[in-house]
């Protein structure tokens, strides 16, 4: 367990680093799954001592959002100020994630069908 979490965590060291030194604008952790990505494909999927690491980080997933729920508290009045403009927003971001989402889906299906269909015409030649 310690070797996959030493494992998550250099990927997660990594990710950051680049995005330091780069200054690319998307979050260290999100490229840092994207390297943790990258190395489960070279190495053929996840092993069992990943996977069990893993499901115990997601187990406690619950008590990463306390940090959160402080700032809300912290910061109260400033969203008493700009609640709408936080709706707005969330409500905005909610819906754009459900159209890319959906319009992901559709794409996904459609290159499927198409992958399927191509075996199918080479299967019968």
């Amino acid at each position: 367990m310690l070797q996959a979490l030493t494992l998550i965590l250099i990927c997660q060291l990594v990710g950051e680093t680049v995005v330091l030194l780069s200054g690319l604008p998307i979050p260290g952790p999100v490229l840092g799954m994207l390297v943790l990505l990258g190395w489960l494909f070279l190495r053929g999927g996840i092993s069992e001592d990943v996977g069990r690491t893993a499901d115990a980080l997601l187990a406690h997933f619950s008590l990463l959002f306390v940090p959160a729920g402080v700032g809300v508290m912290l910061h109260w009045e400033r969203i008493q100020g700009q609640w709408r403009a936080i709706a707005a927003a969330l409500l905005a971001g909610t819906l754009i994630t459900l159209a890319v989402t959906a319009l992901t889906m559709a794409g996904t299906q459609r290159l499927l069908a198409a992958k399927k269909g191509r075996a199918r015409g080479e299967a019968d030649d």
